[in-house]
C-alpha cells in the first residue's frame, strides 16, 4: 500500500504499509527531516532486520499489533480465542486512512501511490493533529481490528485498538494492547511506584532482556501507578538526555510494560488488565482498547512534561479561569459539623484570600464517623436542622465559591442503602470482599444502583446551586469485584465515567476534583472528566515536594491540587514552620487543609501573605513551562515555572536534609533566553527561610543580581546556607 510519514512539532512517526499484513513501525523519535518518497523508501528499507541462522526464514519485523503469525515471540499484542479456537491470528491489512484534522485540511499531502506525507513545517508548529486510521482483519479467525493513531501539534503520539468479533460466536478477549518500538540506545527505565501518603516515588534500572511489566489490580489506577513508563539514553535527566515514554489512560485495572528481546528489538506498550471472562464479545461487539499516550523529547524528562503540559492545556475541557485558593475544612473539623464554627472558618477564610470553601465527609445521614451512612446522600437533619443552605448562603456571601465532598461509589453496610439493597454491592455471590475503610462499593454496572447514585447527585446539585466544586472520593480497592458472578472492574470503570459524564453535562458549572485515598486515581482518562487532582493525603510539606515533583511528570501545576497543611503533619507526625509548608503548596491549586480560626494573628498575616502572592504569580504558575534542576547534591532540589516568552520565571530551592559538603553548590536555574538579561531576587512579601549563616550571599543581601539567561543556566547563583526543610523562592524578570 503505502510508506507514511507523520511530522509534527520535531517529532517523526513513520510507517511501512505496504505488505500484506499489519504496517509496521518504522520509527517513532526524533523528526526524521523532509523525506521524499525515495528517501522513505530507502530508510524503511534501511531499517529492515536482517536474516540470522537459527531463526525464521524472513526477517521478523514488529507490526502494530505483535503477532505469532508473523514470528513475533514477545508479549502478544492480541491474547482471546473463541472456545479454544481463533487464539492466533493473521491479520491483512484492508485500507489505511491518514488525513489532517487541524484547521487548514489542505495540508495533507500524499506523495505518490507508495508514500503519504504529513508535512509540517519543517517539524516545528503548524497544523493540528494528525491522523492515521488502519484497518484489518482476519476472515479465518472472524475478527476485524481497526487501530487509531493520532499524533499532535505538540509531538504526543496516541495509539487506540478497536477489535470487532465478525464470527458467530462469542470471543473471550484476554488482552488487547498498543506497542510501539524504541530504539536500542534507550538503556534505562525509570517509573513511580508508591503507596498511601507516599504516591509517586521514582525508582530507576537499567534496561536489560526480559519484560519490565507493572500491572495494576485495584480496580483503580493506584496508589502505587507508573504514571509514566520512561526509557533513555544512559544518564538522562530532568534537562538532558533522549527519552521516549508511554502513559495507560485507563482508571481501573491496567499493565502497563517495557520489553527487549535478545531477538534486538525493544518495546513500550500497555492497556487494560482483563480478568478471566470479563471481556466476551457476542457476534457483531466491538471492544475498544483505552488510550495509549506516547511522548518522546530530547530534553529529558522536562521535555516529555513539556508535551504533556502542553496537550492537557490545549483541550477544550481545560480549566480556563484561575484556579481558586481552597480552604478545605477536612483536617479542621474532621466530622464536626457545626454551623457556626463552619461560618467563623469561612469568615477567616475570606480575610485570609481564600476563593472556594469545601465541606468535606460528614454531612449526609448517618455520617459521624467512617464507619456508616456512605450511600445515603441526603443532608443529616440532625446536625443540620435547616440544611446545607445556610452554610452555603454565608460562604456564597463573603464571595467564596462552596464545594462538598461526595464519595458515591462506596457504601457502608451500616447505611439505610446498603440494608434495602445488599444485592447492589460489586461483589462474589455468597461473599463480601474484604472491608475497607468500613465500605464496600456499589456496583454501578447494575442500572438501578447507577440510577440511584445518579438521582441523589444530580437532585443534590440542583437543589443546591451555589455548590459550584464536587471533591469525589474513592477510598478502596475493589477486591473481589463480582458483577452478576463476572469480573466486574471493566463494567463499573466505564460506568463511572458516564456517571461523571452526565453530571458534568447536567451540570455544566460544577467542577470536579479526583481523589481517591489521596492519588490512587491520577490517570488522563479521568482527567477527561475532572478539572483537577488531590495528589496525595499526605500535607506533609517534605513529602509532598518528592510526590508533587512526580504527579508534575505527567500533569501541568493547575491540575494538582497542593494545599498548606497544619504545622504537624497528622500522617508524619513532623513538624514544619509555615515559610516551609507555603513555598512546597505555591506552584500547585493552591489551598488550606488547616483550622485557621484558631491560628495566631501573626501565622494570619503571613498566610494572607503567602495567598497573595500565590494569586499575583498564578498567572505564570499555570500556564508557563515546567522545569527541574539537575543538581548534583541530593539535599537540594530546585524546581521553576518559566513564562512562555521567557520574560519571567519563579524558581523555588529547598534544603531537604543537611549536606556533605558545608555549603552547597550554586544553582543553575535553567529554562530562559540565553540571549536576555534577567534580574534574580528573593520573592518580596513573604518572611524569608531560616538560614545557618553568618551573612547571606552579596548578591542576595544586596537585593538582587542581573545576570544573561545564559549564565544563569550555565552558572547559575550561590545559595544561602539553608537550614533543612527550608525553601527560597526566587522571581526572576527580564530587565530587556
Amino acid at each position: 500500500m503505502t510508506i507514511l510519514h507523520l511530522r509534527r512539532a520535531r517529532t517523526s512517526l513513520v510507517l511501512d504499509a505496504r505488505g500484506p499484513g499489519l504496517p509496521r513501525v518504522v520509527h517513532w523519535g526524533g523528526d526524521v527531516g523532509d523525506l521524499d518518497d525515495d528517501g522513505l523508501r530507502q530508510l524503511t528499507d534501511a531499517t529492515v532486520p536482517p536474516v540470522v541462522p537459527s531463526s525464521f526464514d524472513q526477517p521478523t519485523v514488529l507490526s502494530l499489533l505483535p503477532e505469532a503469525s508473523a514470528g513475533w515471540s514477545g508479549r502478544p499484542g492480541l491474547a482471546g480465542h473463541r472456545d479454544g479456537r481463533d487464539w492466533s491470528t493473521s491479520f491483512r491489512l484492508d485500507g489505511v486512512d491518514v488525513r489532517d484534522l487541524g484547521p487548514d485540511p489542505s495540508r495533507l499531502a500524499a506523495g505518490g501511490e507508495s508514500v503519504g506525507v504529513l508535512p509540517c513545517d519543517g517539524g516545528h508548529g503548524g497544523p493540528g493533529a494528525a491522523l492515521l486510521t488502519v484497518r484489518a482483519s482476519d476472515p479465518a479467525a472472524g475478527l476485524t481490528l481497526t487501530t487509531e493513531i493520532t499524533l499532535d501539534p505538540h509531538g504526543l503520539l496516541t495509539v487506540r485498538h478497536r477489535l470487532r468479533n465478525d464470527g458467530d460466536s462469542g470471543y473471550e478477549l484476554r488482552e488487547l494492547t498498543p506497542v510501539l518500538p524504541v530504539p536500542a540506545v534507550a538503556t534505562e527505565l525509570l517509573d513511580l511506584t508508591g503507596r498511601w501518603c507516599r504516591e509517586r516515588s521514582p525508582q530507576r534500572h537499567p534496561w536489560q532482556h526480559g519484560a519490565w511489566v507493572r500491572e495494576g489490580r485495584h480496580g483503580r489506577t493506584g496508589h502505587d501507578a507508573t504514571l509514566l513508563l520512561v526509557a533513555g539514553t544512559t544518564g538522562f535527566g530532568f534537562g538532558h538526555g533522549e527519552v521516549w515514554a508511554v502513559h495507560t489512560a485507563w482508571s481501573g485495572d491496567h499493565v502497563t510494560f517495557a520489553e527487549r528481546r535478545p531477538t534486538g528489538e525493544s518495546t513500550l506498550g500497555g492497556g487494560e488488565l482483563l480478568a478471566p471472562g470479563e471481556v466476551r464479545l457476542g457476534p457483531g461487539e466491538t471492544y475498544e482498547t483505552p488510550l495509549l499516550y506516547a511522548v518522546w523529547s530530547d530534553a529529558g524528562l522536562d521535555g516529555l512534561s513539556d508535551v504533556l503540559h502542553t496537550h492537557l492545556r490545549a483541550r477544550p475541557g481545560h480549566p480556563r479561569s484561575p484556579r481558586p485558593v481552597t480552604l478545605n475544612v477536612w483536617e479542621a473539623v474532621y466530622f464536626d459539623h457545626d454551623l457556626d464554627r463552619l461560618r467563623a472558618l469561612a469568615d477567616r477564610a475570606a480575610q485570609i484570600g481564600v476563593e472556594r470553601f469545601v465541606l468535606d465527609d460528614g454531612w449526609f445521614r448517618g455520617r459521624r464517623d467512617d464507619t456508616a451512612g456512605l450511600g445515603d446522600w441526603y443532608v443529616d437533619k440532625g446536625v443540620w436542622p435547616d440544611g446545607l443552605q445556610p452554610l452555603i448562603d454565608h460562604v456564597t456571601g463573603r464571595g467564596l465559591q462552596f464545594g462538598l465532598w461526595v464519595e458515591p461509589e462506596m457504601v457502608n453496610p451500616d447505611s439505610d442503602l446498603f440494608r434495602a439493597h445488599p444485592d447492589w454491592l460489586l461483589a462474589v455471590p455468597g461473599r463480601l470482599p474484604p472491608a475497607w475503610r468500613h465500605q464496600q462499593v456499589l456496583d454501578l454496572g447494575r442500572p438501578e444502583a447507577y440510577d440511584y447514585v445518579r438521582e441523589r447527585l444530580d437532585t443534590l446539585l440542583t437543589d443546591h446551586p451555589g455548590i459550584r466544586y464536587l471533591k469525589w472520593d474513592q477510598n478502596r480497592d475493589l477486591t473481589e469485584a463480582g458483577h452478576h458472578g463476572r469480573p466486574g472492574v471493566h463494567g463499573q470503570t466505564l460506568a463511572v465515567y458516564r456517571l461523571l459524564d452526565e453530571l458534568r453535562a447536567r451540570h455544566p458549572g460544577v467542577e470536579i476534583e479526583s481523589c481517591s485515598s489521596g492519588g490512587a486515581r491520577v490517570d488522563l482518562a479521568i482527567l477527561a472528566r475532572t478539572d483537577r487532582v488531590w495528589a496525595s493525603d499526605c500535607n506533609d510539606a517534605l513529602e509532598r515536594l518528592s510526590i508533587q515533583r512526580w504527579t508534575g511528570l505527567l500533569l501541568p501545576p493547575e491540575l494538582i491540587g497542593t494545599h498548606i497543611g497544619p504545622h504537624r503533619s497528622h500522617t508524619t507526625n513532623r513538624v514544619h514552620d509555615l515559610r516551609f509548608r507555603a513555598a512546597s503548596a505555591l506552584f500547585g491549586h493552591h489551598g488550606i487543609e488547616w483550622d485557621i480560626a484558631s491560628i495566631s494573628a501573626a501565622e494570619q498575616t503571613e498566610l494572607a501573605a503567602w495567598v497573595t502572592l500565590h494569586k499575583r504569580l498564578r498567572p505564570l504558575l499555570h500556564a508557563g513551562r515546567v522545569v527541574r534542576v539537575d543538581h548534583p547534591d541530593p539535599a537540594v532540589w530546585a524546581h521553576g515555572v518559566v513564562a512562555g516568552d521567557k520574560s519571567r520565571a519563579v524558581y523555588a530551592v529547598a534544603r531537604l536534609t543537611t549536606s556533605v559538603t558545608q555549603v552547597p553548590g550554586a544553582v543553575r536555574l535553567p529554562g530562559l533566553d540565553p540571549g536576555r538579561r534577567y534580574r534574580v531576587r528573593r520573592v518580596p512579601g513573604v518572611p524569608a527561610p531560616a538560614t545557618i549563616e553568618l551573612s547571606p550571599p552579596t548578591w542576595l543581601a544586596g537585593g538582587g543580581v542581573t545576570l544573561s539567561g545564559a549564565a544563569l543556566a550555565r552558572v547559575g547563583v550561590q545559595l544561602p546556607a539553608l537550614h533543612p526543610e527550608q525553601s527560597l523562592v526566587l522571581e526572576v524578570d527580564a530587565v530587556d
